[in-house]
């Protein structure tokens, strides 16, 4: 399955969905790889921008802190029944990444689930960059 959609793509995964996201920096690759992870989960077009929430991420490395920054979305998915689709990164440095996100709790109506995720993984896990910006790999399972 090679899907593509602006910022972020599905890639064939046995057993478990695969994520690549691009973006002309860090802070656009990260927003875009958080909005595909909702894309996996629900139709990101039946989000509406009801609540703001400030994240805050640490992590050893890049590739760390990207894996640690979508599972911060999955707690928040899990634990408070959130989902957010617009993203705006404030700080990034290596090992720490500050955002304003934007979604609203899940309404079973107009959020139908498309796919449960348990976690992002450090399976294949690649951030690297191009001549067009960054790029990164993430498996998520499922």
């Amino acid at each position: 399955m090679r899907r593509r959609i602006k910022g972020y793509r599905l890639i064939a995964h046995t057993a478990d969905v695969g994520i690549e996201a691009r973006g002309a920096g860090l802070p656009e690759l990260f927003a875009n790889a958080a909005r595909c992870l909702f894309h996996v989960i629900t139709d990101l077009g039946h989000i509406r921008l009801r609540e703001i929430r400030d994240v805050e991420v640490s992590a050893p490395d890049r590739e760390a802190l990207l894996v640690a920054w979508l599972n911060e979305f999955l707690y928040l998915f899990d634990a408070e029944n959130l989902v957010f689709r617009r993203f705006e990164v404030t700080e990034l440095s290596e090992t720490r990444i500050v955002a304003r996100v934007h979604g609203e709790r899940v309404d079973p109506e107009r959020h139908p689930m498309k796919t449960g995720v348990k976690s992002a993984t450090y399976h294949e896990l690649k951030v690297w960059q191009d001549q067009r910006g960054y790029v990164a790999r993430v498996i998520l399972d499922i």
